[in-house]
């Protein structure tokens, strides 16, 4: 597709789910309260609620990325936002906690596809010198959904019911495959042919459940089992992935290039730091200041309208001036962002928490759509689809390992309980914990970010 028609059809196709997966994440975060009262779910049960669609996502971001690249971007693309809006549907069809999990899997699995396509979808059809700004659209999209997710979620939960949230998602899903379809033409498989490792796939696969679910039970002994398991699965995938001649994890990648392993590696750390964050102010502005899910979204929404008016700033930026110095700028405002919530008690005023929103929503602007150009920019184009998937498994992965986090600090200061006004402070204690343990952890992604190095333009083959 060399056209600019096709080229801005694609990238309208692509901006369109991009919207609807955060809008949808953003509103369910809103409606847990609701869940939680309607399905009687602990605190802990509510996280899962979030982990349960992450962690689906997290099992098949790289063999999705790699089947893309061999059978075809789109085609994987149209297929996951089927799954996607027939798990949306699900979702809003549910009884019970068990088929509320059940189906947020299968919607994690329609995204898994989309997240994996995406950006190589992207990254295939313009050049280099417009690739920041391509992609700083499309973060701005993901922002927009993150903006209006907590307020107009949180109205559709108080007027009809959280299953709604749910809903919104079918519609703008099937105007997104209508147009795919319609407008979108050729496709991009710059491996067919190749074989894939489905032995790897499901070794993989075991490691990102069994290290979730152990993280999520520490900490019990079976839950330092289950970790264990995951590592040793992880150790095994690598061993394989490094043996065979098409594996579907490419590691050369990241031993030919040092600004994908720090790039990759900052943006898994971003991820684990940040996850928590509207999670746990939604419950905290709901269970602790007694806000509605409306009220609540609208103190939610200065985080992510910060982002979208940034990001297709900061991705005209990268496109002119080095990536690693917006891209570490913005991971320092994010570190700051967190040490000022890690000050948050019970009577902290509405005008600090939304200053730190505000702080928190520049300082993403200026990481993400920078450090995924630089991902996209330091491969060859025929591993597009496994850095797409890569850019999207260090997301997931970092979100599962902060949630995880976030369900330890819970299980440790409030047990298996609903959250109540007895346990207001615990709870309160466990997320300035949290808080702390991911400003800790963008300290290191500072790090990260700036030893990468100077970005290199790759080959196109």
């Amino acid at each position: 597709m060399d056209d600019t028609a096709g080229r801005r059809a694609a990238l309208i196709a692509v901006t369109m789910i991009s919207f609807s997966t955060p809008f949808m994440i953003s509103g369910v975060n809103i409606g847990l309260p609701a869940i939680g009262r309607e399905l009687a779910l602990s605190a802990t049960a509510q996280s899962w609620v979030t982990t349960a669609y992450s962690l689906s996502t997290g099992v098949f971001l790289l063999p999705f990325g790699k089947l893309a690249d061999i059978y075809g971007r789109k085609r994987l693309f149209v297929i996951g936002v089927i799954l996607y809006t027939i798990g949306s549907a699900l979702c809003a069809l549910v009884s019970s906690a068990a088929t509320l999990l059940s189906s947020r899997v299968f919607q994690g699995i329609g995204a898994a596809l989309i997240f994996a396509t995406s950006t190589a979808i992207l990254t295939s059809i313009y050049p280099a010198q417009q690739r920041g700004r391509v992609l700083g659209i499309n973060v701005a999209a993901v922002y927009i959904g993150l903006s209006v997710g907590p307020y107009l979620g949180g109205t559709m939960v108080e007027a009809l019911g959280w299953r709604s949230v749910f809903w919104a998602n079918v519609p703008l899903a099937l105007l997104t495959l209508a147009f795919t379809l319609w407008k979108v033409k050729g496709e991009w498989a710059d491996s067919p042919g190749e074989p894939f490792d489905l032995l790897g796939s499901a070794v993989y696969g075991v490691s990102v459940v069994a290290l979730m679910i152990g993280f999520s039970r520490l900490p019990d002994l079976g839950g330092v089992g289950l970790i264990v398991v995951g590592a040793v699965a992880g150790a095994a995938f690598l061993w394989r992935q490094a043996r065979i001649p098409a594996p579907m994890l490419e590691l050369q990648l990241f031993r030919e290039s040092r600004v994908f392993t720090l790039a990759s590696l900052a943006a898994l750390i971003n991820y684990a730091a940040t996850i928590s964050i509207t999670f746990l102010l939604s419950l905290y502005l709901q269970y602790i200041k007694a806000l509605s899910p409306r009220e609540a979204g609208a103190v939610l929404v200065a985080q992510p309208l910060m982002q979208a008016v940034f990001s297709p700033v900061a991705g005209w930026i990268s496109d002119r001036v080095e990536v690693r110095w917006v891209a570490s700028l913005g991971m320092g405002f994010t570190m700051v962002g967190l040490i000022m919530l890690t000050q948050l008690n019970l009577h902290t005023g509405m005008g600090y928490i939304v200053s730190c929103l505000l702080v928190l929503g520049f300082g993403f602007a200026l990481f993400s759509s920078p450090n995924t150009s630089a991902i996209m920019g330091s491969v060859r184009r025929r591993y597009y689809g496994v850095a797409s998937g890569v850019v999207a498994t260090m997301r997931t992965l970092g979100q599962m390992f902060g949630m995880g986090v976030v369900m330890i600090l819970f299980g440790l200061f409030m047990g298996q309980v609903q959250i109540t006004p007895s346990n207001h402070p615990q709870f309160v204690q466990s997320m300035r914990i949290a808080f702390t343990i991911s400003s800790v952890l963008c300290a290191l992604a500072v790090a990260a970010s700036l030893s990468r190095g100077q970005a290199e333009a790759s080959p196109e083959e």
